[in-house]
């Protein structure tokens, strides 16, 4: 289980990312259309001037069960060792034990 500091912090940042996420793609835009150089410049300034955690670039997927950021399935939202507990329990809808 990930510490819950680490958890919250993530759910913070998932909220500065909703809520710059259309002054930062107006920005983004203004920029690819400006061709002077001051207003790109000074563009560039107001992008920089809103808060870090406001990028989507600083997210981190996190399992939903135990918080863990590794192993990280995209298509379950769930950790590698959760997932195989999950199926194995018969929790998941339509996944099957491989066997060969």
């Amino acid at each position: 289980m990930a510490k819950k500091s680490l958890i919250e912090r993530e759910k913070k940042r998932q909220k500065c990312v909703t809520k710059y996420k259309q002054k930062r793609y107006d920005l983004k835009q203004q920029i690819t259309n400006t061709m002077s150089l001051e207003q790109k410049l000074s563009l560039y300034a107001q992008l920089q001037k809103l808060p870090r955690n406001s990028s989507a670039v600083r997210l981190h997927n996190r399992c939903l069960i135990s918080g863990r950021p590794k192993g990280y399935y995209r298509d379950f939202g769930l950790a590698r060792h959760v997932l195989r507990e999950y199926g194995h329990n018969g929790l998941l809808p339509g996944l099957t034990k491989s066997s060969w």
